[in-house]
């Protein structure tokens, strides 16, 4: 009996001593950052006595995964918005402001035409267009240097996630090796080390992990490329840009050595990776691109405008900004020698998206021509265009639009060679003033009209409007500038609608076709040619005249002036990709600072709702993993305490084995 007795109690102590070291262990251990509570539980063996323990570690892999996704999830949002929050609060900043220099620019040009041959007026103009275009820089310079920190983040949470996945494999290793082994027990902090760098690497991008036969896991992107593999192969990432050496995008290198794009998508890889390429696809890249769409199509309208103008020393006026051309960039796998300059068509600023475009060649005088979008990808229906004497531009497009791109082609481009052109982001730092002098302001028209003061009626000829000098043929540019074929005489006849028009090139007689409006064009060849006319108004008697004549000396004149300062209300930037420029899919210039900043201000703040959404799922189902996973001060203390007393009760009952054992060997002396 002694000798079952004494080997109870010896079985009772070691089974307390394990469980008394297991607590004491989860007590060291509760400020762990990783560590797992584990439990020892013990059976009885063929004899009744008591087994050895089976300690493990309590862990519900469900609660573990949901708590890694929702931990991807808030530090997605949690990067997004902190970045986001930099620029919202740049471009909130009425500081910042475009709309104020826009403005500012058109109240002195309306200064300007009330004293149009006043120099110190339009100087006043000339200083708003120079602070415009310097403050579309430094907003510009802003969203280029924030592009330039994500690519530093990108480098810096890649080489933390390649050491991530290099450890999981070296630990997945290292418990393959003890694993089905009773020394598995033992090794419950690798198991604990490699949970902890599985979450960590939750924490900059979302995950999906698999049990492997020989208690390794296996981790996958949510994309479904693996990270992490048997036999403790493993890939990692590496950074690139193709072809945009200053957009680096995310690669896997392979095991065969090769490195494969991933489709990253944003909304599944979540992170502080996916957070960062969201940021920059969502927030930098449209805010880059609409400033310089906004900067190309005012530059463009006042360019064109002002050409059309008179200025202070009597010339035909003409550009007031520089519009910038951008290199082409070629992929890495274009097999041909071509190069590609492109730039803005002029009179093309309402046809331009806010986008960057991809050029491939279908043939070596064959294009398409695609607009893509945030992350890349095009965008609808690609036009087909001819390379005509090594020119893109609207005039080669066969189908679809040019979108305003005037492209030249350079060297020998090869069939499946593609371009990516990013014309607008790189304006946006880059448009601005090719004049500063006060007499190049285009305020004048370059005609005038008079109604003869003879005439019967009561009938007048309007002030005209000059539409195109550029194919003109009816106004010299000089210097000096002219009409062409001199003074034009419209003169009406005793027929209904049927008037005499005579100029340098003869007298010829037309009948119109009511109202008597753009009378050059009803009147034909070679007269709808001259890029200008005139409407008559009223009922003209038989022989009233009418005539028009170069403003020369009209510096006092602000015809063109007004047209300038209309431009403000004016809907000239386009507003979707997949419709055309129309007066349906246009805003203005206010507007589409507006929309720039109301766009960052969106995204941010859904950015925060999110942010704060996810964060409280994140302590759910943190609380949920650390009620089983973690350690409880409380129930320690409890089993520390209830372990002591069975412990001390196995001592006690070994002690009177022992005296029981004394007594019998003394009765047998």
């Amino acid at each position: 009996m002694s000798f079952n007795l004494l080997n109870i109690a010896s079985s009772g102590i070691r089974a307390n001593t394990e469980l008394l070291n297991t607590t004491s262990k989860n007590i060291a251990n509760i400020n762990t950052e990783g560590y797992v509570r584990e439990r020892t539980e013990h059976g009885t063996t063929f004899d009744n006595q008591v087994g050895r323990g089976q300690t493990y570690r309590l862990l519900n892999e469900f609660a573990q995964q949901q708590l890694n996704r929702d931990t991807s999830n808030r530090s997605f949002f949690e990067r997004f918005m902190e970045e986001a929050q930099r620029i919202d609060s740049q471009f909130s900043e009425e500081s910042n402001s475009l709309s104020t220099q826009i403005n500012g620019m058109f109240n002195n040009l309306q200064e300007a035409l009330n004293q149009p041959s006043n120099n110190v007026t339009r100087s006043l103009f000339f200083t708003n267009a120079e602070n415009f275009v310097n403050q579309m820089d430094r907003l510009s310079g802003i969203v280029s240097q924030q592009k330039s920190v994500v690519n530093d983040q990108l480098g810096i949470l890649a080489d933390e996630a390649n050491g991530l996945i290099e450890k999981i494999s070296e630990l997945n290793n290292q418990i393959t090796a003890v694993h089905g082994k009773k020394d598995q027990a033992d090794a419950s902090s690798v198991y604990n080390e490699r949970d902890k760098a599985i979450k960590d690497l939750s924490e900059l991008m979302n995950l999906e992990t698999l049990d492997g036969p020989h208690g390794e896991k296996l981790v996958f992107m949510s994309t479904g490329e693996a990270l992490v593999m048997e036999n403790g192969s493993f890939n990692l990432f590496s950074l690139n840009g193709d072809p945009d050496p200053n957009l680096k995008e995310l690669r896997l290198d392979v095991t065969s050595g090769q490195a494969n794009s991933l489709e990253v998508d944003t909304n599944s890889l979540k992170g502080e990776i996916g957070g960062l390429l969201a940021y920059r696809d969502e927030v930098l890249i449209p805010a880059q691109n609409q400033l310089g769409q906004m900067g190309l199509s005012l530059a463009d309208a006042f360019n064109q405008q002002n050409r059309l103008g008179m200025d202070a020393n009597g010339e035909i006026g003409g550009d007031l900004f520089t519009l910038p051309t951008v290199n082409g960039l070629p992929f890495a796998a274009n097999a041909g020698s071509g190069n590609l300059q492109a730039g803005l068509e002029q009179g093309m600023g309402k046809e331009i998206p806010a986008t960057d475009f991809r050029v491939t060649f279908t043939s070596p005088t064959t294009v398409e021509i695609v607009p893509l979008n945030n992350k890349g990808e095009p965008i609808g229906t690609p036009s087909t265009a001819n390379v005509t004497a090594g020119v893109i531009d609207s005039t080669t497009v066969t189908s679809g639009e040019s979108y305003g791109l005037d492209i030249d082609v350079t060297g020998a481009p090869a069939a499946g060679d593609s371009f990516d052109i990013k014309l607008n982001a790189f304006a946006a730092s880059n448009v601005g003033l090719a004049t500063t002098r006060p007499e190049k302001l285009a305020l004048a028209s370059p005609i005038r009209t008079e109604t003869a003061l003879n005439n019967v009626s009561e009938a007048a000829i309007s002030p005209g409007s000059v539409t195109d000098i550029v194919n003109s043929t009816g106004i010299t540019v000089g210097p000096p500038p002219s009409l062409t074929n001199g003074p034009i005489s419209l003169q009406k006849t005793g027929n209904p609608n049927e008037y005499t028009i005579t100029d340098g090139n003869g007298t010829t007689t037309f009948t119109i076709t009511p109202p008597a409006e753009n009378m050059l064009a009803q009147a034909g060849a070679p007269y709808a040619n001259y890029g200008f006319d005139f409407n008559i108004e009223g009922n003209p008697a038989a022989g009233d005249t009418f005539s028009l004549e170069f403003n020369t000396g009209g510096f006092d004149d602000n015809r063109n002036g007004l047209a300038l300062a209309g431009l403000q209300s004016e809907e000239l930037v386009r507003e979707n990709v997949l419709s055309s420029g129309s007066a349906d899919n246009l805003k203005t210039f206010n507007q589409a600072f507006a929309g720039i900043v109301t766009d960052i201000g969106i995204v941010t703040s859904q950015a925060q709702t999110s942010h704060a959404a996810f964060s409280a799922l994140e302590e759910q189902s943190n609380a949920w993993y650390e009620s089983m996973s973690g350690v409880n001060l409380d129930e320690e203390a409890a089993n520390l305490l209830r372990f002591q007393q069975s412990y001390a009760a196995s001592a006690r009952v070994l002690s009177t084995a022992q005296t029981v054992f004394d007594s019998l060997l003394s009765s047998a002396r």
